[in-house]
């Protein structure tokens, strides 16, 4: 009788494999569907009005600053794009998902205000990813913020204690070289031809360090909210501070910003617009769900394969062949990402420290 018995820690055990068994699998989705995202926001810069627009401020500001105020423009649109997917997400998921996000959003001491921060962080990251694109490639972009999961796995074991096991700091590790071998291998070409895109490796370093901490701040926010709701909320923030703070701020410094941003009613430019909300608001909707369920460091660690997944989808529709720094951080984060995949969860009997 005694030997039928299932004993607590064993219950408990088996609800932990389960939960990283399926939050690997979220964090797998997030990876293709960030993959897919930069066939979308490689496309968009060479359709007008973007084209036009940069033209424009180039002929009278310099190429460089031209870029940066275009890839203003086309964040502040993905932003757009992406509340439009994620709420029409939300409306087909139920009413519950609603009344949830209604609650979510008003109980900003407790939750909305991690979201609202999320959202300053996140468009950080997605500015420096589009700058990244403009100055370097989509390639470069995809591999530049690889080293986003050491920054979240970091802030967030040293906020609010959460558990990193040995062999998941080993493949963030080897994912850390991966990434360094993509930032070496092109600065070493750049600075042979003595022409270096400083703005674009900025960007990566934007994207990697932001992203990480959004998702230190997104994990200790969504210890009281649900994914769903709370993701909708950071884009929801992350429009709010684009459309309402920086591209007034630019129109009135006499950019002309919303001249552009409503020449955008093409069916091509508005396809594409809405291809990268949907796919960049599902990677973000899979990252999310990840979080609570394998924690900041391996949902980070898995999605990171995104960089992989980037190179392939730009090479097959675009032809843009990656160089061999490229090729070798991509076969490290592969390395990084199945170690951490295979990850003995039997020792762990929680997330967090404590």
């Amino acid at each position: 009788m005694v030997d039928n018995v299932i004993s607590l820690n064993e219950i408990r055990a088996k609800e932990l494999s389960r939960k990283f068994k399926y939050g690997y699998m979220w964090a797998l989705f997030c990876a293709v569907f960030w993959g897919i995202w930069y066939l979308p926001g490689t496309a968009i810069w060479v359709l007008n009005p973007f084209d036009e627009m940069f033209a424009a401020i180039a002929a009278t500001n310099g190429d460089s600053l031209s870029l940066v105020i275009v890839a203003v423009l086309i964040t502040a649109l993905n932003a757009l794009t992406c509340v439009i997917a994620l709420l029409l997400w939300n409306a087909v998921l139920g009413k519950h998902k609603l009344k949830e996000l209604k609650r979510t959003i008003f109980d900003f001491r407790k939750c909305s205000k991690w979201f609202f921060l999320a959202g300053i962080c996140g468009m950080t990251a997605v500015f420096g990813s589009y700058l990244a694109m403009g100055f370097i490639g989509a390639a470069f972009s995809a591999v530049a913020g690889l080293l986003y999961p050491v920054v979240g796995s970091t802030v967030a074991r040293l906020w609010y204690g959460e558990r990193v096991s040995r062999r998941a700091a080993a493949g963030i590790i080897i994912i850390v070289f991966g990434g360094i071998s993509i930032y070496a291998g092109g600065l070493v070409s750049e600075l042979a031809t003595g022409s270096v895109q400083w703005f674009g490796y900025l960007g990566g370093l934007m994207a990697a360090a932001f992203w990480g901490i959004e998702g230190a701040i997104a994990g200790k926010g969504l210890d009281l909210a649900e994914p769903d709701s709370a993701l909708t909320i950071r884009f929801i923030a992350e429009a709010g501070y684009w459309w309402l703070i920086v591209i007034p701020a630019l129109t009135l410094l006499g950019f002309p910003m919303m001249t552009y941003a409503l020449s955008i009613f093409e069916p091509l430019v508005l396809v594409v617009l809405m291809f990268a909300g949907i796919t960049f608001g599902f990677c973000y909707v899979t990252w999310y769900k990840s979080f609570p369920l394998i924690g900041v460091g391996r949902g980070q660690g898995i999605g990171n394969l995104y960089g992989l997944c980037a190179v392939v989808f730009v090479f097959l529709f675009f032809g843009t062949s990656p160089g061999w720094a490229i090729i070798i951080g991509g076969v490290l984060c592969v390395t990084g990402g199945m170690l951490m995949f295979t990850e003995n969860t039997d020792g762990i009997s929680s997330l967090r420290g404590e």
